[in-house]
């Protein structure tokens, strides 16, 4: 039987454990900021960003890998022979990336097969499936098998967000202009989600970060099915908070363990400082 090869995006935000240990290859995306052009977490890490963002008067912008970039890496994946390449990218509604991919394949589909999917997520709402998706790979599923989890996990993951302020989406074109200024008022924090369509949508919005976490852990517990969970912290600049927010996830769901990670460069440039999020799966195993 063929192996499975999970290829990702360096949105996906996975930490370099789980890379290493499940072996998963990434492709970088770029971040651009005061003039000069980063790898994202190749070229600079996630502290390095943040800690330039704030000395920077201008907005960060981002680029996707060229098609030549997924040809490159599913080539890579190849040389091994008898592999299965699967692709799962950042959303297609947020990036052209997932179009680089599909791209990348057509280039390569008279040398062998591969199968890209949208996540319709971004950061380790995307990484969290890569992750389960490599897990299964490594255990022996089938590239049927591993397709049909990531496309359950796509349906069925939970994510919720918060942001010190809405500019970075605003001037990035995620969110309308109203609803940046709304966000700015009177300390209202709206609580951010992603669409089924991959898009960012507000799901409420409450005065404070406090009362905000507690609507968002309302939320995954009407939203999520009974029985055991992965369960992860994404953070920017604030790992303080963070370690509040993972406190409160073992509290809530009864699990040992919280994946923390980083948001990298490029979805930072879109969200920015202060930014946090939580993201809930069902175990699959």
């Amino acid at each position: 039987m063929s192996k499975v090869q999970v290829i990702t995006d360096s949105t996906a935000d996975i930490p370099k454990h789980l890379i290493e240990e499940l072996g998963i290859a990434v492709v970088p995306l770029k971040v651009h900021l005061s003039g000069e052009s980063y790898l994202d977490g190749v070229t600079i890490t996630p502290s390095q960003f943040y800690a330039r963002l704030k000395e920077s008067d201008e907005m960060p912008t981002t680029s996707q890998p060229s098609p030549i970039d997924f040809v490159e890496a599913y080539r890579e994946a190849a040389k091994d022979g008898n592999m299965d390449i699967l692709s799962i990218h950042l959303s297609s509604a947020f990036s052209g990336t997932y179009q680089s991919a599909l791209l990348a394949r057509s280039m390569v589909e008279d040398e062998f097969k591969v199968t890209v999917i949208d996540s319709k997520k971004a950061s380790y709402a995307i990484g969290m499936i890569v992750v389960e998706v490599a897990r299964a790979a490594k255990e022996g599923k089938s590239l049927d098998e591993c397709v049909a989890l990531a496309n359950r996990l796509i349906e069925e993951e939970q994510v919720f967000f918060l942001v010190d302020t809405l500019e970075y989406l605003q001037k990035g074109g995620r969110i309308g202009k109203a609803s940046a200024v709304v966000g700015s008022l009177l300390n209202i924090k709206p609580i951010l989600s992603i669409s089924p369509e991959g898009e960012v949508f507000p799901v409420d919005k409450v005065r404070g970060k406090g009362k905000a976490m507690n609507r968002i852990f309302d939320m995954l517990k009407e939203n999520m099915p009974e029985g055991a969970k992965e369960v992860a912290v994404l953070y920017t600049d604030n790992r303080e908070e963070a370690d509040k927010w993972a406190d409160r996830l073992k509290e809530t769901f009864q699990v040992d363990h919280v994946e923390y990670t980083e948001i990298g460069p490029v979805i930072g440039a879109h969200v920015g400082p202060g930014t946090i999020a939580v993201v809930c799966t069902p175990k699959t195993s």
